[in-house]
């Protein structure tokens, strides 16, 4: 039996009490480009899915309390829920670098975006050198 708490309204409970929506993370084809889905686009959207021994995040809904979906970060092996989180947030970052396959590639772009994003703002956080207003005497004289 699993055991899930909700993110969102705090409730715990069964597995019964939720609804398992599958795979996290899946962006529907039509939503970004409508009028250019190509028949391999649509097929891997209805039918293809990570199956990993190990970590794996999925959709989940709170039927018991608030009705809200929500992600969870699981271990297929153990069963263990390690994290759960909103449907509009990713995963916490160590689960994202615990991640291996097919979810080690899909979150290895956020990631790099995330490191790229903080080395900027760190970058731009960096105070310019001020110019003296007093020029420095010359050598001899």
């Amino acid at each position: 039996m699993l055991l899930l708490t909700c993110p969102v309204c705090g409730v715990e409970g069964e597995e019964s009490e939720f609804h398992c929506g599958g795979e996290a993370h899946i962006r529907r084809p039509a939503t970004h480009d409508p009028e250019n889905i190509t028949d391999t686009e649509q097929r891997d959207y209805l039918f293809m899915r990570h199956n990993p021994r190990g970590l794996h995040f999925e959709r989940w809904r709170c039927d018991r309390g608030c009705g809200k979906w929500f992600h969870a970060a699981r271990d297929t092996a153990t069963m263990e829920f390690k994290a759960y989180y909103a449907i509009d947030a990713l995963p916490p970052k160590d689960l994202m670098q615990q991640a291996t396959g097919e979810w080690a590639t899909f979150f290895s772009g956020v990631l790099n975006a995330s490191a790229k994003k903080a080395a900027k703002k760190s970058a731009a956080k960096k105070p310019a050198a001020k110019k003296s207003a007093a020029k420095a005497p010359r050598k001899g004289a």
